[in-house]
């Protein structure tokens, strides 16, 4: 008797096989395992350090004003909150794919499909919106160190007098190079960017923090509690660290520990830094000179201080952290597609691994140019704000998949549990859907779009090959 269409929606693939599909060697390959807890923890702190400092914190200071530190504040909570989820599942499911293999283990193929489709969204469009602001930054260190500029039609972000952002694509080019030629080198480089952007984050905070006049800080809260929570669903992009650290978990040592352990320290060096820093931003210029300003913080250096250098070296840094945030998102949808290929929620062809680099090498290229285009074309603040309501909703979605798992798996072995269960878990899935209530309807309604697109995909392809469809039989497995 074939399964009924519901039968088909909550489908659910076992862990045992998750994690037999870890060891085996699969039609398309298995991953290596070249990274443990500091490259894995920089691989997280690189996905977002950089993101929110340096690019969106133009977009939320005009909304929350100075007060965008308690949004800052606000993202981390919830951010936190999520890890906490995160840790525990990653513990005990440590294969890649992240939030989409939980759900897909906890809540049923439809919902993990849709959970793919959102983390599709989140790093695609994550890695175009960090993409974008490269062309700022570049054209900063250029005018600083040798007076001449890219021209604004061909670097400056679309919609903000820019016709077509040819940096961005030579950065998703550069990073796509690095991806194919194999994970080690890709890491090994993404740990270097992080601690120059660290140092450069930190060199910032010691210069503005000289020119910090608190009547900067006043009127310090102007939008009220509606702007805070406003900048803070904006900002939230800048969390995806966590995910992507998730994602890596087939090519990471012990990943068992290794996996909580980066997660939660991803999460403290991050939101230290970003509170650091914008405090230190707010405090060093007036709030009303922050909307519209191409490379912030460099300029807000070049405002502060006589001396050149150092809005030179922040330019530089800039430019370095956005390409090591653009190498860590990149790397973090490669590996999401990996999954769903090798389910056969997609094409056989994004499961495939290159013997010689151990590598997905088709899959790498489409996602880069993919990024590229949206890169190039569409405008900053757009991509920002899709990029925070794919990441709320994964997060969401984990913390829902912890309630779920401790009910029909609590024996199952866990690196790591959450404190406070099951407040923890409600409290985060609650954080995440006050966040999403704050983002605009127009976000709102492309994410609608989205889903309906991954629905139109799911009917006519991927319910027809689904692995698990293919192996298992109708009744649920755990």
């Amino acid at each position: 008797m074939s399964p009924s269409l519901g039968q088909q929606l909550l489908r659910r693939k076992s862990i045992a096989t998750l994690k037999a599909e870890t060891c085996a060697d699969t039609e398309g390959g298995e991953l290596r395992r070249p990274m443990g807890l500091v490259r894995l923890t920089t691989l997280g702190v690189g996905s977002t350090v950089g993101t929110g400092i340096f690019i969106v914190l133009n977009e939320a200071v005009p909304t929350a004003g100075p007060a965008v530190v308690l949004s800052f504040v606000l993202a981390g909570i919830t951010a936190a909150l999520s890890a906490l989820c995160y840790a525990e599942m990653a513990s005990a499911i440590p294969v890649a794919g992240a939030s989409y293999t939980y759900a897909y283990a906890t809540l049923g193929e439809l919902i993990a499909y849709l959970v793919g489709a959102c983390l599709l969204l989140e790093y695609g469009v994550a890695a175009s919106a960090v993409a974008v602001g490269w062309g700022e930054y570049l054209n900063e260190l250029l005018g600083e160190t040798t007076g001449w500029q890219l021209p604004e039609a061909l670097s400056a972000p679309p919609g903000e007098g820019g016709v077509i952002n040819v940096p961005s694509v030579v950065l998703v080019a550069l990073c796509c190079a690095l991806l194919v030629r194999g994970t080690r080198e890709s890491a090994l480089a993404n740990a270097i960017t992080v601690f120059i952007k660290i140092a450069v984050l930190l060199l910032f905070c010691a210069v503005a923090f000289t020119a910090f006049d608190s009547g900067n800080l006043q009127p310090f809260n102007p939008h009220g509690i509606t702007g805070i929570g406003t900048a803070a669903s904006t900002i939230f992009f800048s969390y995806i660290g966590m995910d992507i650290v998730s994602t890596g978990a087939e090519e990471v040592s012990n990943p068992r520990r290794t996996l909580p352990l980066a997660i939660v320290s991803s999460i403290v060096i991050v939101t230290g830094v970003y509170i650091l820093v914008a405090l230190a931003g707010v405090g060093a210029q007036p709030a009303g000179e922050f909307a519209g300003q191409q490379a912030g913080l460099a300029a807000i250096l070049s405002k502060v201080t006589s001396a050149g250098w150092p809005s030179v070296v922040l330019a530089a840094g800039g430019v370095v952290s956005i390409f090591g945030v653009t190498l860590a998102t990149l790397y973090g949808q490669t590996r999401v597609l990996f999954s769903m290929g090798r389910d056969g929620m997609l094409p056989e062809t994004f499961h495939r691994v290159s013997p010689r680099t151990g590598t997905p090498v088709r899959n790498t290229i489409i996602v880069s140019t993919f990024v590229a285009v949206l890169a190039a074309m569409v405008p900053l603040d757009t991509l920002a704000d899709l990029t925070s309501m794919g990441t709320l909703v994964a997060f969401a979605v984990v913390s829902v998949g912890v309630l779920v798992l401790r009910r029909t798996r609590p024996d199952l072995e866990r690196g790591f549990r959450v404190p406070g269960y099951p407040v923890v878990p409600l409290l985060s899935v609650a954080a995440c859907l006050y966040l999403i209530w704050g983002l605009p309807l127009e976000t709102d309604l492309m994410f609608g779009l989205w889903l309906l697109l991954a629905l139109i995909l799911y009917f006519s392809y991927s319910i027809r090959h689904s692995r698990v469809g293919r192996e298992q039989t109708p009744a649920a497995t755990t």
